[in-house]
C-alpha cells in the first residue's frame, strides 16, 4: 500500500509517498481502506520527533482518525462487516491506504456525511467528551471556556457543549475567528490579542486548555468554586507558577489527559458515548462537522503548513482518493 511516511524528523517536506506491507489485522481488529484521514497537531508533533507513538502504532506513519469502508474482519468481531462505512480513531498509521484499528474505536458514518466529514470527526469529538464530559464533568447550565475555538477542538467542544445545554465562552486570535465561534454558537468570544480573558469572565465551571505556561493562572483566576481545569495540551509551556491558595480556597480541581496512549476499553467506552449522545446530533445536523480545507494526500506537507500556520477554522483533512 501507499502510506505518507516521516522520513526523518523534521519540516513538512519530510513527509513522502513510501510503499509499505498492508497491515495485517488481529482478533478484534477490522482493516478499513482509507478515503480520508483528518490533521491534529499530534501528528505534526510526531513529524518533528516531539511525540512517539505508542507501543504498535507505526513508528513512521501519523494519523490518528480515519474513515473509509472495512474491507477485513478480523476473529470475534460481532458488530462490523465488510462494506460497512465507518470512521475511527487509531493510534497512529492513518495517513496510508490502509489501516487496522480495534472494532471498538470504529463509528458508523451518519448517512448524511461524507468520508470527508467523517474523517475529521474522531480525534476531536473522543478528545472532547472524554475530558470536558467525563473529567470535567460539565453539566446542562454551566460554563465552558475553551480556548483556541477555532480549532478543531474548539469547533467540536462549542457544538458539543451547546447541544448538551451548556454556556460556552471561547478565545481566538482575530476578530474573524471570534465571529465564527459566534456564528457557531459560543455564547461569548474574546480576541486574546486585544483583551485578556481574565479581565472579562469570571465563574467558569470548567475551562479546556491546549495553551498552558501564562495561561494557567489566568484560568485559575477565572474559575468559580469547585471549578475544573482540564489540561490536553501546554502549547505555551508544562512549567508554570500558580497561586495554590486559589486552588485551596476555590476547592478547584487541575486534571488532564492524553488520549492516544489509552487502551482500547477505555476508548471503546468514549465511542459508545458518542455513539448514544453525539452521533443523533450529526445526523439530526444539529452538530455539523467543520473543514478548512481537504489536501490530496500527495500534498500532506501542505496541510501539516498550513496546520502550523494557525490560520486554519475547523479541521484539515487528506483525500486518498484523488
Amino acid at each position: 500500500m501507499k502510506a505518507i511516511v516521516i522520513t526523518q524528523p523534521g519540516a513538512p517536506e519530510v513527509l513522502q509517498i513510501a510503499e509499505r506491507p498492508t497491515p495485517a489485522i488481529a482478533a478484534g481488529e477490522v482493516l478499513i481502506k482509507v478515503v480520508a484521514a483528518g490533521i491534529n497537531r499530534p501528528d505534526v508533533f510526531q513529524r518533528k520527533g516531539n511525540y512517539p507513538p505508542p507501543a504498535g502504532a507505526p513508528a513512521d506513519i501519523p494519523g490518528l482518525e480515519i474513515a473509509g469502508t472495512i474491507v477485513k474482519v478480523g476473529a470475534d468481531v460481532i458488530r462490523w462487516k465488510i462494506g460497512d462505512k465507518v470512521c475511527a480513531l487509531v493510534s497512529g498509521g492513518g495517513y496510508a491506504e490502509y489501516c487496522n484499528v480495534p472494532a471498538g474505536q470504529c463509528l458508523p458514518v451518519p448517512d448524511n456525511l461524507s468520508f470527508i466529514e467523517a474523517a475529521s470527526l474522531p480525534e476531536t469529538f473522543f478528545t472532547v467528551w472524554s475530558n470536558v464530559f467525563d473529567r470535567g464533568q460539565l453539566k446542562p447550565g454551566e460554563t465552558l471556556l475553551v480556548h483556541g475555538g477555532t480549532s478543531g477542538i474548539g469547533v467540536a467542544a462549542i457544538q458539543m457543549a451547546k447541544a448538551m445545554g451548556s454556556i460556552v465562552y471561547v478565545t481566538a486570535g482575530t476578530d474573524e475567528k471570534c465571529h465564527f465561534c459566534l456564528e457557531l454558537g459560543a455564547d461569548k468570544a474574546i480576541n486574546y490579542k486585544k483583551e485578556n480573558f481574565a479581565d472579562v469572565l469570571s465563574n467558569v465551571n470548567v475551562v479546556l486548555d491546549m495553551i498552558g505556561g501564562d495561561y494557567t493562572a489566568s484560568n485559575l483566576k477565572v474559575l468559580a468554586e469547585e471549578g475544573k481545569l482540564v489540561l490536553i495540551n501546554t502549547m505555551k509551556g508544562k512549567d508554570v507558577n500558580i497561586d495554590l491558595s486559589i486552588v485551596m480556597r476555590k476547592r478547584l480541581n487541575i486534571t488532564g489527559s492524553m488520549l492516544r496512549a489509552r487502551d482500547e476499553a477505555f476508548k471503546t467506552a468514549i465511542a459508545q458515548n458518542l455513539e448514544q449522545h453525539i452521533w443523533p446530533l450529526l445526523s439530526s445536523e444539529k452538530i455539523k462537522p467543520v473543514i478548512h480545507a481537504v489536501f490530496p494526500s500527495a500534498k500532506a506537507a501542505d496541510a501539516h503548513r498550513l496546520m502550523e500556520n494557525g490560520e486554519h477554522i475547523g479541521k484539515i483533512v487528506l483525500n486518498f482518493k484523488v
